[in-house]
């Protein structure tokens, strides 16, 4: 088998809108994704030629591959488990995975690396702070698992949760984690554009505020995790000592969830940021190539509906166990702060917590008789 001589596997393309356009830069190289698997086996004890094959293998299409692989993997170990946050595990290494991949596939074929490195380095920040936060929530104990999985399982069954397992959990979201990165591609061929064509092309800084910014908003995620966990910190020291920790009220840690800080106008600031983020990504690659939309809209897409899919059970969960979230819900947008309305009030939660604690105490005694 003749392997492509290194460098075959980007696009020519003549303008930089065309680095957007499917059929020119992805759709050419769908044929690499079926022939792949062949390759690598076929060549599994030459480092040469598999180093050879990666750098002669269009990067997005290896990057697909790489996240199709991992289905049976996430699959096999989840079933044998009967743990299926196997790809909660991986969901803060995987995106940077990927543009560790775009970085290395860039310097083996000699290619500028002066937006891919900027991505990069924001991508190490975001896995620093999700995967920390992630670790200290006990997410990589052994037998955790995200209990949103176990309450959807009961409301299904084995055999329908199955089924999610094989069309969603193990598959979809692996691919969903590869797709959210695509932008990146986009300005990979775009740096590769403007080098070759100086002349028609004109250097601008706009990546320095697309990269800056999206960092800035790993930091508020980071600010809003802290002042989450302090809360909770402070609620546990509560429930076991009777004693209200310095800095809160008896009434702030009653309630049960978190309404100050970033809280106070936000009820998932920190779910807000996570979707700015990779929004940003994606209008960084629509900037840079000069269209109003692209195909890499597909991830980001999928990306957002799972958390307008998952955030809606966690805000039913919470409100059947704190009885004053109903209040929370009707006086904080879910992610972005109302600018109309009267807001969050201390003062009115304490003076209403009772009456709703007491109705919802009506209301459970009623389920039980």
């Amino acid at each position: 088998m003749l392997i492509p001589a290194v460098g075959t596997a980007l696009p020519v393309v003549t303008s930089l809108r065309d680095c957007a356009d499917y059929s020119k830069v992805i759709e050419p190289y769908i044929p690499q994704l079926y022939a792949l698997p062949g390759q690598i086996l076929s060549h599994i004890a030459d480092p040469t030629a598999l180093r050879n094959i990666y750098a002669s293998t269009n990067p997005a299409i290896s990057g697909l591959a790489f996240s199709i692989a991992l289905f049976p993997i996430f699959l096999v170990v989840s079933e044998i488990n009967k743990n299926y946050s196997q790809v909660d595990r991986v969901w803060s290494i995987l995106p940077t995975i990927y543009h560790i991949h775009y970085a290395i596939w860039t310097r083996l074929n000699g290619l500028p690396t002066d937006k891919v490195d900027p991505v990069l380095a924001f991508s190490l920040i975001w896995t620093g702070r999700l995967t920390f936060n992630y670790w200290r929530r006990g997410g990589y104990q052994v037998g955790s698992e995200d209990y949103r999985w176990a309450l959807i399982k009961k409301q299904i069954g084995q055999p329908l949760f199955f089924v999610l397992n094989v069309l969603f959990i193990s598959s979809i979201q692996s691919v969903l984690l590869f797709a959210v990165t695509t932008p990146t591609y986009l300005l990979l061929l775009t740096s590769n554009h403007r080098q070759l064509n100086p002349m028609k092309t004109t250097q601008n800084p706009a990546y320095l505020f697309f990269s800056r910014f999206m960092i800035s908003l790993v930091a508020f995620e980071w600010f809003a995790d802290g002042q989450q966990w302090n809360y909770h910190a402070a609620k546990n020291e509560y429930q076991k000592t009777a004693k209200v920790p310095e800095g809160w009220t008896r009434a702030q840690l009653d309630r049960g969830f978190n309404a100050t800080g970033l809280f106070k106008y936000s009820r998932h600031p920190n779910f807000a940021a996570e979707q700015t983020i990779w929004i940003t990504l994606y209008l960084w690659g629509c900037y840079e190539t000069g269209s109003l939309y692209n195909w890499t809209i597909g991830g980001l897409i999928s990306y957002v509906l799972i958390f307008a899919g998952s955030t809606p059970l966690t805000e039913r969960i919470s409100a059947g166990k704190y009885a004053e979230y109903s209040l929370y819900q009707k006086r904080v947008g879910m992610f972005v702060p109302w600018l109309l309305g009267k807001g969050w009030s201390e003062e009115e939660a304490e003076r209403e917590g009772p009456k709703l604690v007491e109705e919802q105490k009506r209301k459970e005694g009623k389920k039980g008789q």
